[in-house]
């Protein structure tokens, strides 16, 4: 009898089941040859670092100087900001917890009316679906602030992602699961509505935030119609019942990180949907290299009646893919691009650029005349970081609204002498389907390869990455940095990277050959390796500190940098990790890229994760936001009550809050933080 109790855990969780199964090289292995045998005998990978990056033909990346020149035509940006705040110590606290000089606001949270009839949030007997449809949803990740021109730092539009549900707070009493079934069709439609993206239209009036019941809210769900655009539109991959001619798709599930486009459009990014739908019989390649469940769905969602619920179970059914659900899952998986500005517009799923666990979505700045470049992660184990080059070239006198359909998907290779380069994943390409035919593997169509994407990167041996997340792009150096957070599969341990089953993770850069994002070389290092005391280090090359109490952290994954050189680093701990030890909750760190200087400035409630940040043009106002606090909660019985128990934040040296299970159910939510000087936030 087969086994599927991971299977079955993971999808509880909504963890990915690790799929890849290649023998691509992974990057401790890379480490591993990169250092000489002297460095693999020491005993932290902070050593071998150290050694590896003090030596040519790389010295170049261990100076300071490891920042490109300055991109011609651009005005200076403040390349070495001063941190000005004093660090917070770790903290476990079910409250915000920021430095002195600083206060916070709650905005936005979870069950927030924003459209419709604009139904009030009931946290006691809970909202129905519909109700729900016409809330901002719950689970707050990716967000970003777009200015209005009346008052660019006092009114705009917030477009925020709800990964996913925890149903044991999002339903009064729980799901209703009855023989492993969901009875209760409109707490499945409320689920599903709580998914997704809310896009909100707020102001600031004598100093506070609010939302306003303007003309551009809106939500976009799991199950708004979606249209499929670029090079798997129309193909026999994408037809379904729903969609007979491959345009369309359903709903948009799993939205984690996000991303932006010089056009001002939002993109949210699909994550961890494979665990959403559920096929009992043989699974096709773009299924199984997925991890698409054979025995359940993540919420069971298929098991009620209805051709919006059915369609999660993708067991072929009829006599052709028209006739049934087989395809549905194969419209997700993408980058989904939404016009806050225009409410009517239907989101488009932007294919050229790929289909796994999209983490988040960022571009490089444009350069008039030159193509643009926009990097991803899959966040998964072992998985691949990816660049996706324009085929049209930047005007920013004319835009192209379909500029993300053509282009190239390029995946990274990293060498073990501290050079990279980017192997395309093109039909057209002799060298990828001569990769593919030494591999053994058959690719009919581009769209084909984009359906496949992660087995397009294992025939030409990409570089498996230890769960790559949020990525961030220098607004003036175009320098790139990526999250690494942690790596439970991996099992090999040595001198030079001594941490099995990688816990803390770390941050990887790399600048592109030339300055040019569009270039198909790179070199890299490392920013930081995250981990207590013993075994951490900042700027490794650079024989740097290790972390201490004023900035250690694990399991780092939201990343920006903002329009001052400051790159904000968030982690996702959990379980033990974030339970106890010496990391506190989890937290929103302040970087100076030039120095390595790193101070931990903002924790969160029990349970959360702190994930997505924003400022307003000024600098002046920081969004933030805290995903599900308290999700270890059972039903009416609470391990946090943030934000409504009154307590939103605090400083340090202020007494800690504690939680009630018989308290306010807790609520995602954004929060605002600002100066009480009214200055910049972090500077």
């Amino acid at each position: 009898m087969k086994d599927n109790s991971l299977e079955l855990m993971l999808a509880e969780t909504g963890d990915e089941l690790p799929s890849n199964d290649s023998n691509n090289p992974t990057f401790a292995s890379i480490l591993e040859r990169r250092f000489s045998r002297r460095d693999m005998m020491r005993t932290s990978l902070s050593a071998a670092v150290v050694g590896a990056f003090a030596t040519a033909p790389v010295a170049a990346l261990a100076r300071p100087g490891f920042l490109p020149s300055q991109a011609a035509g651009r005005a200076a940006i403040g390349l070495n900001p001063t941190l000005s705040f004093d660090a917070i110590p770790p903290v476990r606290s079910d409250t915000a917890t920021v430095p002195r000089g600083f206060k916070v606001q709650t905005l936005a949270p979870w069950g927030t009316p924003i459209t419709g009839s604009y139904p009030a949030y009931d946290g006691v007997n809970g909202n129905s679906g519909e109700e729900q449809e016409q809330q901002v949803g719950s689970h707050h990740d990716g967000i970003h602030y777009f200015p209005m021109a009346d008052d660019p730092n006092g009114h705009g539009i917030l477009c925020l992602n709800h990964e996913y549900v925890d149903q044991n707070v999002l339903h009064a009493n729980g799901p209703t699961t009855v023989n492993n079934r969901r009875p209760n069709a409109d707490e499945v439609r409320k689920e599903i509505a709580a998914h997704g993206v809310s896009v909100v239209e707020i102001k600031r009036t004598n100093g506070v935030w609010d939302v306003v019941r303007g003309q551009y809210n809106r939500r976009v769900t799991a199950g708004t119609p979606c249209e499929i655009s670029g090079p798997v539109r129309g193909s026999d991959f994408v037809k379904t019942k729903y969609s007979p001619n491959g345009t369309m798709a359903r709903g948009t599930l799993n939205n984690c990180g996000h991303g932006t486009t010089p056009w001002d459009t939002y993109l949210t990014c699909e994550e961890n949907w494979a665990g959403y739908f559920v096929n009992r019989g043989q699974r096709p390649r773009e299924q199984s290299r997925y991890g698409v469940g054979t025995s359940t769905s993540r919420y069971r969602w298929d098991t009620v009646a209805g051709d919006e619920y059915e369609r999660f179970n993708v067991t072929p059914s009829g006599a052709s893919a028209t006739d049934d659900y087989r395809n549905e899952v194969n419209g997700h998986g993408w980058i989904l691009e939404i016009d806050p500005f225009d409410p009517t517009s239907t989101p488009k799923k932007r294919t050229a650029m790929g289909r796994f666990a999209h983490e988040a979505c960022v571009f490089a700045m444009p350069q008039n005349g030159q193509p643009l470049a926009f990097y991803s992660g899959d966040d998964a184990q072992n998985e691949y970081i990816y660049k996706f080059v324009t085929k049209g070239r930047w005007n920013d006198k004319r835009r192209d609204p379909d500029m993300l359909d053509h282009g190239t998907l390029y995946v990274a290779v990293f060498h073990e002498d501290g050079s990279g380069e980017w192997r395309a994943l093109d039909f057209n390409d002799p060298a990828f389907l001569s990769a593919a035919l030494e591999k053994g593997v058959q690719f009919t169509s581009q769209a084909d390869v984009l359906i496949n994407t992660r087995l397009a990167a294992d025939v030409v041996g990409a570089t498996r990455m230890d769960r790559p997340e949020w990525g961030a792009v220098h607004p003036q150096t175009n320098e790139v940095y990526f999250t690494l957070t942690n790596n439970s599969s991996r099992t090999v341990a040595d001198a030079a990277n001594p941490r099995t089953r990688n816990a803390f993770g770390h941050i990887i850069r790399w600048r592109e050959e030339g300055n040019r994002p569009w270039a198909t070389k790179f070199e890299w290092d490392i920013f930081v390796l995250g981990g207590p005391e013993t075994d951490s280090q900042i700027l490794p090359a650079q024989d740097g500190p290790a972390l201490d109490e004023s900035n250690r952290f694990a399991s780092p994954d939201g990343l920006w940098i903002d329009q001052n050189g400051i790159l904000w680093i968030q982690t996702d701990m959990s379980g033990s990790q974030q339970a106890s030890g010496p990391f506190g909750e989890n937290q929103m760190l302040a970087a100076n890229p030039i120095t390595g200087e790193i101070k931990r400035f903002l924790a969160g409630p029990f349970q959360q994760e702190t994930t997505g940040v924003v400022s307003t043009p000024d600098g002046k106002t920081l969004f933030v936001n805290f995903q599900h606090p308290g999700d270890r909660s059972g039903p009416r019985s609470f391990t946090s009550n943030w934000p409504d128990s009154g307590a939103v934040y605090r400083h340090p040296g202020d007494a800690p809050v504690t939680a009630s299970p018989s308290g306010p159910r807790p609520r995602s939510s954004t929060i605002v933080i600002t100066r009480e000087d009214g200055g910049v936030v972090g500077l």
